[in-house]
């Protein structure tokens, strides 16, 4: 039976990725909400999305794209 339900969750997660993600994420949101209030969860959320984004600028300026990599190059030309 286990087996079964194993099964039947990884044929819905490679047929319907979003729907699965978009599924989790509202659960995880709804008992945040129930949990901390609504306004704490917004904060969390927002602090997680600011995360995010200064994650992506990091990982952007390791590639060669980012702010970082700009002054590297600024800083390059001088020497």
């Amino acid at each position: 039976m286990l087996e079964e339900l194993t099964r039947r969750f990884i044929e819905l997660l490679a047929n319907h990725p979003g729907k699965v993600l978009g599924v989790a994420l509202g659960l995880c949101v709804g008992l945040l909400v129930i949990i901390f209030g609504v306004l704490r969860t917004l904060f969390l959320i927002a602090c997680v999305l600011a995360g995010l984004y200064l994650g992506a600028r990091v990982d952007a300026s390791e590639h060669g794209t980012g702010p970082g990599a700009t002054w590297r190059r600024i800083t390059r030309l001088g020497k």
